[in-house]
């Protein structure tokens, strides 16, 4: 076991939770409470910065190291994107009532955070040409 790891996904992880929470409560202030707007946000934002550090992870770009990629992608990115939060609110859209926003969210989420990754990708490759 790597404790170095161990610990960097820790500390990166306390960083991505307070960084989802300032986004959460943001997003209810700017756009309201009825819809989970901070979620879809940190998802497509982490899904982006996911994109970004792979891609440069994979072509060695920027000599990012492997503790540097854990501490970003799994800790902060772990800590920040909220799978679990989703289900939920997608989970409380249909407790409520709201069934067709429940399905635009979760296909909202779905194609908007694919396409965010591969946007993270190609804007990896547009700063660090191959």
């Amino acid at each position: 076991m790597n404790w170095q790891a161990v610990v960097s996904v820790g500390i990166g992880g306390a960083l991505g939770s307070m960084l989802r929470f300032v986004v959460t409560v943001l997003a209810a202030r700017w756009f309201g409470a009825g819809f989970p707007w901070g979620t879809l946000a940190v998802n497509l934002i982490g899904s982006f910065i996911l994109g970004v550090i792979a891609e440069f992870a994979i072509t060695g770009a920027l000599g990012i190291s492997p503790q540097v990629r854990i501490f970003i992608g799994v800790g902060i990115l772990g800590g920040f994107t909220t799978f679990s939060s989703f289900t939920y609110d997608t989970l409380t859209l249909v407790r409520d009532g709201s069934t067709p926003l429940a399905l635009g969210y979760v296909l909202a989420s779905i194609a908007l955070g694919l396409i965010a990754v591969y946007l993270g990708t190609i804007t990896a490759r547009l700063l660090v040409p191959q």
